[in-house]
């Protein structure tokens, strides 16, 4: 494959992600780490490398499960209705 089409492949990502992100509202720092993790893992989920194809809500999901480790009483913020 090209650079340029491999460049397209990453736009089309990143956008993709992005458009994603404006469900999860910025906020304290455990919701800035939920966007962060978010990004990294629905990153990784949409590459060329991912071992197996999983959904925006079920990533949602793997990160809330791992940031409850170190934020349990903390209520993730984000649209419900775009998740499911």
């Amino acid at each position: 494959m090209n650079k340029k089409f491999m460049s397209t492949k990453l736009k089309q990502m990143r956008k993709k992600v992005l458009e994603e992100l404006e469900h999860i509202p910025k906020g304290a720092i455990p919701q800035g780490e939920l966007r962060v993790m978010y990004w990294s893992q629905r990153m990784k989920s949409l590459g060329k490398k991912a071992k197996t194809q999983k959904t925006a809500k079920e990533i949602l999901k793997i990160c809330i499960l791992n940031l409850k480790k170190d934020f349990p009483d903390f209520e993730f913020k984000y649209d419900g209705d775009f998740f499911n």
